[in-house]
């Protein structure tokens, strides 16, 4: 229909049936939007942009549970103190990011329209292993400037209705999807909070005590990495802590994460370094 097609200021392509993929249309029809093709700085020198730091997930009975904290940093600095790493995918997946905030948030939001495109397409949801290798093919577009030193690192989880249960989807800067069982983290501090998931981790974990292990692991994250936010109380500024079942996606109340603050803080002051795991 040129014709409407012309009235509308839509170019023909819009009306072609072609491939479910978002990321192949771009590719096609405007590659400039794409994170692959911004411009390398002719020196080869990284610029001094924005970085997300520390994010995990660990799965629970019928889900999955991710967070994150609310730090990004530039250099030495603190560029952000409220920054949202841990986005909705969609109804029944989340992901985050570790790495160069401002490709970082370009890149969820291609996901989050790959997804939705992939579902008007065809008529029916990707497979949540489906949704993992898409994210990887956005991520493996963005090698060229991952190589220069503006690499993002995602983590990825979501509802499984096939084993009913929750699914975790690490990714390296090449974008090859692999699955983590039970809990994962991500970013500079990760090395601290995967110590603590280790030694804190249940399987038959309940929603709250999930959010109490998030927040206990972000918290040692940030006492052994600066560039990781630790709990803000004065400026009210919490980790972000999400749930995905059954039932879709659903971020936990503020206040919720506030009184697991308060009281993770006030454990704290008796004991520092935090609870230890009972041996068995």
């Amino acid at each position: 229909m040129p014709g409407w097609a012309d009235e509308q200021g839509l170019p023909p392509e819009y009306f072609e049936a072609g491939s479910a993929s978002f990321v192949d249309f771009l590719r096609l029809h405007a590659p400039d939007m794409l994170p692959v093709n911004r411009e390398p700085r002719a020196s080869g020198v990284p610029l001094d942009l924005p970085h997300g730091t520390t994010v995990l997930a660990l799965t629970i009975p019928g889900g999955v549970v991710m967070a994150g904290d609310r730090r990004a940093t530039r250099g030495h600095q603190i560029a952000y103190r409220e920054l949202e790493k841990v986005q909705r995918a969609d109804e029944y997946s989340v992901v985050a990011f570790a790495g160069t905030v401002g490709l970082a948030l370009e890149m969820v939001r291609l996901f989050q329209v790959e997804l939705e495109h992939y579902e008007k397409m065809e008529t029916v949801p990707l497979s949540l292993p489906g949704k993992a290798r898409r994210l990887g093919a956005v991520i493996q577009a963005n090698l060229a400037q991952a190589m220069q030193g503006l690499a993002v690192v995602p983590l990825f989880a979501g509802y499984d209705p096939e084993s009913d249960g929750g699914r975790i989807y690490t990714y390296d800067i090449t974008g090859s999807p692999q699955e983590a069982r039970d809990y994962h983290a991500e970013g500079s501090g990760s090395p601290y909070a995967q110590g603590s998931l280790k030694k804190l981790y249940r399987r038959d974990l309940s929603v709250e005590d999930a959010a109490r292990v998030c927040v206990q692991a972000l918290y040692d994250a940030a006492d052994d990495d600066s560039a990781t936010g630790g709990p803000d109380q004065a400026r009210r500024i919490y980790p972000a802590v999400t749930v995905v079942t059954a039932e879709g996606f659903r971020r936990l109340p503020e206040d919720q994460i506030a009184a697991i603050v308060d009281e993770t803080v006030r454990a704290r002051h008796d004991q520092p370094d935090g609870p230890r795991a009972p041996l068995r």
